[in-house]
């Protein structure tokens, strides 16, 4: 029943909370969780959360992205990026890496910006030093410099 083909679902959105539902109560997720509706508790989950422009939310959201254009009435943390939409309203405060906001948009909180781990800084580094490239120029300027300098020594 399940399949290679069926893991493309992860890709997309795993829990949709529809536009006539109202939902009390936890929701935790390993993956995407949208909602249209309203949900009353706290949605905590390690994808992204897409909060749409008529949903209610009152609770604390967690996640790895938030994509908001509804209402909030709590706090967000994202490790990613918190984008708030020209429609939405926020009263909370937020924690995350990166925040982004549309003009029109109502946020009434506090704004903390979160440290990268070490893992994230280390991951950074190797990306830097991957695309990073010497020059052959240089290392034979380098290598002549040490040459000179060891004969003088001698």
């Amino acid at each position: 029943m399940f399949n290679k083909k069926d893991s493309v679902f992860r890709e997309g959105v795993d829990t949709l909370v529809g536009s006539n539902t109202i939902f009390t109560g936890n929701i935790e997720s390993d993956g995407t969780v949208r909602i249209d509706g309203k949900v009353r508790g706290d949605v905590r989950v390690e994808g992204d959360i897409y909060v749409g422009e008529k949903a209610v939310v009152t609770g604390s959201l967690a996640a790895a992205n938030v994509n908001l254009a509804g209402t909030v009435e709590g706090n967000i943390t994202s490790k990613g990026i918190l984008k708030i939409l020209s429609t939405a309203k926020l009263y909370g405060d937020i924690k995350v890496n990166s925040f982004v906001a549309d003009e029109g948009a109502l946020f009434q909180g506090k704004c903390s910006m979160l440290e990268p781990t070490e893992a994230e800084k280390a991951n950074e580094k190797a990306v830097l030093k991957k695309n990073y490239k010497k020059s052959s120029v240089l290392d034979d300027v380098f290598e002549e410099k040490e040459k000179n300098n060891s004969m003088k020594a001698e």
